[in-house]
């Protein structure tokens, strides 16, 4: 199943918690964009997020980890749901979603992570400028098919907490490399 559908389809792996709280311990914001076109073809309501939200939450809380800021693009070009039905510069590979969070955070896109399990992950951050953290097994046909051709991630992970430990080496390599003034006002972000 691509996306849940239903509070209980909705499950948090078990690495996710403790993958945030990392992150938020390298004093990174963790950023949730998210496409969600099962509202736009009628397969849930918009209500039903929230309600996700707090599923996620109450998960992470148990590890003392958090998420700073969410957001979401309903649209599609095919939707069932007629105000919903359109091309957006929000929908990945679109950069909406990154630039309005880059802007509501104060964070720099430059300095920042982009991890996620699609292609159109990998072409957003590649577009805005991020690093990029695919997850799972990266294969040959992904080449074919990812805009530009033959674009790859900057990294490769198995799991969410890998991408977190590659992130976290980034990090501690480039301190370790040169010096790097990070202000608490920009540190570098992870948007998943």
């Amino acid at each position: 199943m691509d996306s849940p559908f239903t509070a209980k389809q909705f499950d948090v792996l078990a690495d996710v918690p403790k993958a945030v709280r990392l992150l938020n311990d390298l004093g990174l914001s963790v950023i949730i964009v998210s496409n969600q076109p099962g509202i736009a073809k009628g397969h849930f309501e918009a209500s039903l997020l929230p309600e996700f939200e707090s599923l996620l939450s109450a998960a992470l809380k148990s590890a003392g980890a958090r998420i700073d800021a969410t957001y979401y693009c309903l649209h599609h070009p095919e939707a069932l749901v007629t105000n919903l039905r359109k091309r957006c510069a929000c929908r990945k590979p679109g950069i909406g979603m990154l630039t309005r969070a880059a802007r509501d955070l104060n964070v720099s896109l430059g300095d920042s992570y982009m991890v996620g399990d699609g292609l159109t992950d990998i072409e957003a951050g590649q577009r805005a400028g991020c690093q990029t953290i695919f997850i799972g097994r990266w294969k040959c046909e992904h080449c074919e098919f990812i805009k530009p051709r033959g674009l790859r991630p900057t990294f490769v992970a198995k799991s969410l907490i890998g991408a977190a430990r590659l992130i976290q080496e980034d990090m501690q390599s480039h301190t370790n490399a040169r010096t790097i003034r990070l202000s608490s006002r920009n540190p570098l972000h992870a948007c998943c």
